[in-house]
């Protein structure tokens, strides 16, 4: 009885395995299928991205080219990156014109393996150029100096600093295809400021006069009073010498002034919504200016606002294309200066011609109409900031001008020109500075990139 038992318990277990079987390698299978379809998705991946490193290699190679030799237009074919027994990965560019812009257009490949003639993966994009002048200066800074940090660039001109430079983060000046001219006069002592303040620091008295931290760098010629660290400063970089301070550019002020034609208010001035306004030419504006929520004010001519100016939530002040080449200066007297926030736009007309926008508060006794200030009020003014473009505002042909104070760009898009006491550009990833004090060369820079 015994012995029948476990016969017929063999029996069953064999019953039970020769069933299973069928299934376990139907699993088997699926779970060889699962590792085969996997390590294609992974190999595909790997591919597109090696070709996606290839196309921005080929744009940064293709820029480079197009600054040095305008008339470049792209490869004659494809140029390989790399190649192994494995893998080749190439690109291939062209350059089309537009009116007043280039465009840069890349693909990069991949070849698995090397030797086939026939891509695996692809990815196409373009960049798009735009150009700028690159005139004397694009930044001009008295005693207060130059603070950068961040990915904030000034690019397309030369700056010069009566006070000091600090970069932080990636901050960078100039391009290494494209070099800037750097000038720091050291004009920040004493410290504290006394009725002798500014005058140019003694060797050592308070530092150095640039300071360039994290991977901020310096390409160009750069020349400083009392600095002899060149690190972070490159093509060529630092050279001896010392430089002699200079006054800021002066304005007419008195001049717009007399010249005041009509008179009307603030609120009158201002607009909210889908409105459109014309100032007309040689207006004065008595008290503040709020410009916003989408409001289109076209601008004929010279303006003075006594108060405050705010343009804000994609409100633009347009240059009426009948000036030609000749820009319009707004002054503004109040101790809030010039606002522009939420992607307001300073908009040049069709010769390319922006606004010139002026700033006159101090805390000297004589504001607005200070035409000198010196000593503590001029130290206290230098940190009071008067002029201030925040979340993408946009003012790629104006040129800013904080008379007496500082001027803050923070997030935000182009910008012509800064001169100011003090320059603080701070969480600035796309600014550059093109619109110049005098007439110079062009240099061409990256404004969009998008996938084709």
């Amino acid at each position: 009885m015994t012995r029948r038992k476990l016969s017929n318990q063999r029996g069953s277990i064999l019953l039970i395995f020769i069933l299973s079987f069928p299934f376990l390698i139907l699993m088997a299978s699926y779970y060889m299928q699962l590792a085969l379809t996997s390590f294609q998705v992974a190999r595909f991946d790997q591919l597109h991205t090696m070709a996606q490193l290839a196309a921005d290699a080929g744009a940064d190679y293709s820029i480079e080219q197009f600054s040095l030799n305008n008339s470049w237009v792209g490869t004659s074919g494809e140029i390989t990156l790399h190649s192994d027994s494995q893998f080749r990965t190439t690109f291939s560019s062209t350059i089309t014109s537009g009116t007043n812009s280039r465009t840069v257009s890349v693909t990069g490949r991949t070849y698995w393996p090397a030797t086939s003639t026939t891509a695996n993966r692809s990815v196409s994009i373009a960049v798009d150029l735009r150009p700028v002048s690159s005139g004397s200066y694009s930044v001009i800074s008295g005693e207060g100096g130059l603070y950068m940090s961040n990915s904030s660039k000034v690019i397309g001109g030369n700056v010069f600093v009566n006070g000091e430079i600090v970069l932080a983060n990636s901050a960078q000046i100039g391009l290494s295809t494209s070099p800037a001219v750097v000038q720091v006069a050291d004009q920040i002592c004493p410290n504290p400021p006394d009725s002798t303040f500014p005058r140019v620091c003694n060797s050592g008295e308070n530092g150095q006069p640039i300071s360039i931290s994290n991977t901020a760098h310096i390409y160009g010629t750069v020349t400083a009073t009392n600095q002899t660290n060149g690190s972070g400063m490159s093509s060529p970089g630092l050279v001896s010498g010392s430089v002699a301070p200079q006054a800021l550019p002066t304005y007419n002020r008195s001049g717009q002034k007399a010249a005041v034609t009509t008179t009307t208010t603030g609120s009158a001035a201002s607009c909210n919504g889908s409105q459109t306004l014309t100032w007309a030419a040689n207006t004065k504006i008595v008290g503040d200016v709020t410009i916003s929520n989408q409001c289109v004010v076209t601008i004929m001519g010279n303006i003075w606002i006594t108060g405050n100016l705010s343009v804000a939530n994609s409100a633009k002040m347009v240059v009426d294309n009948s000036l030609g080449t000749t820009m319009p200066n707004i002054m503004v007297d109040g101790s809030g200066g010039a606002s522009f926030t939420q992607s307001a736009q300073l908009v040049a007309n069709t010769s390319g011609t922006g606004f010139e926008i002026y700033t006159f508060y101090s805390t000297d006794s004589c504001s607005p109409d200070c035409t000198s200030v010196t000593g503590t009020d001029l130290f206290n003014s230098r940190s009071i900031t008067t002029i201030s473009l925040q979340n993408s505002a946009s003012a790629p042909d104006t040129i800013f001008y904080a008379y007496w104070t500082r001027v803050a760009i923070a997030n935000t898009g182009q910008i012509g020109a800064l001169i100011g006491q003090t320059i603080d550009l701070a969480n600035t990833g796309t600014i550059t500075f093109g619109t110049s004090t005098s007439t110079g060369s062009v240099v061409w820079i990256p404004q969009g990139y998008r996938r084709q």
